[in-house]
């Protein structure tokens, strides 16, 4: 299990006031302005009332000291709760995390060496792990989740921000010609039961053909699920999806 150095702090959305900041109700004190690590959406869900996890910064001089880790589509006074991590940027310290200790020795074996942020092509790309480049990816744009009939939500635009997603793949594509693997690894930080396409993007042919083109060479597509608790990040599964 990843261990948070602290355990984090649970409060209550009051608002998302701005892409990069929410105010939420914690340790007895309302209006706390916390960092949203995500500036897209989170899925069609309002967050204001929603219980979230805060993790505390260790810069004093931060303008905000907490940020907002994780969210629960359960009441805030249910005392067991399922959270759903929207920190896209942590997601790659929890693969490294599981990448160095073998929990991942399924999909691309035992090895010695995991680097970070290596360049190909005209990409800077998550891992190389032995001689597999590995790109993450943590969609938030849709969450594949029952919604109870307590939780808000609103009406979202159609998604259309694919570029960089595509540019990894045409990258892990050429990648092959030179290494033996490429995988493109999609993470949920909470329990998926397999990803699928929820809605369209504006250009999803142009997208199809180009992700197609590229698992034809020879890119792998695989899912991890985790489990955030207020004491860590759990891997759950894994395994080969097939994107359509």
């Amino acid at each position: 299990m990843f261990t948070f150095c602290q355990r984090l702090v649970e409060g209550i959305i009051e608002k998302r006031k701005s892409q990069f900041t929410m105010l939420v109700t914690a340790e007895g004190q309302t209006g706390v302005p916390c960092h949203c690590p995500t500036t897209g959406r989170i899925g069609n869900i309002d967050v204001s009332g929603r219980p979230c996890l805060l993790s505390r910064s260790a810069d004093p001089n931060r303008k905000t000291a907490f940020t907002v880790e994780a969210i629960s589509l359960d009441r805030p006074e249910d005392e067991r709760k399922t959270w759903i991590g929207i920190n896209q940027n942590a997601a790659n310290r929890y693969v490294e995390y599981f990448l160095k200790n073998g929990d991942f020795a399924d999909m691309v074996g035992q090895v010695s060496e995991v680097r970070r942020e290596v360049f190909l092509g005209k990409s800077k790309l998550d891992f190389l792990v032995g001689n597999t480049y590995l790109e993450v990816k943590t969609p938030l744009q849709h969450l594949q989740v029952e919604v109870p009939a307590w939780v808000r939500t609103k009406k979202v635009t159609p998604f259309s921000a694919t570029g960089r997603m595509t540019k990894h793949f045409e990258e892990l594509g050429g990648s092959l010609r030179e290494h033996e693997r490429a995988i493109m690894l999609v993470c949920f930080l909470y329990d998926n039961p397999g990803f699928r396409i929820v809605e369209r993007s504006t250009n999803y042919e142009q997208v199809r053909e180009l992700v197609d083109r590229n698992v034809t060479k020879g890119v792998e597509t695989w899912q991890a699920n985790f489990e955030i608790t207020p004491a860590g990040v759990a891997l759950k599964k894994y395994f080969p999806i097939h994107i359509a």
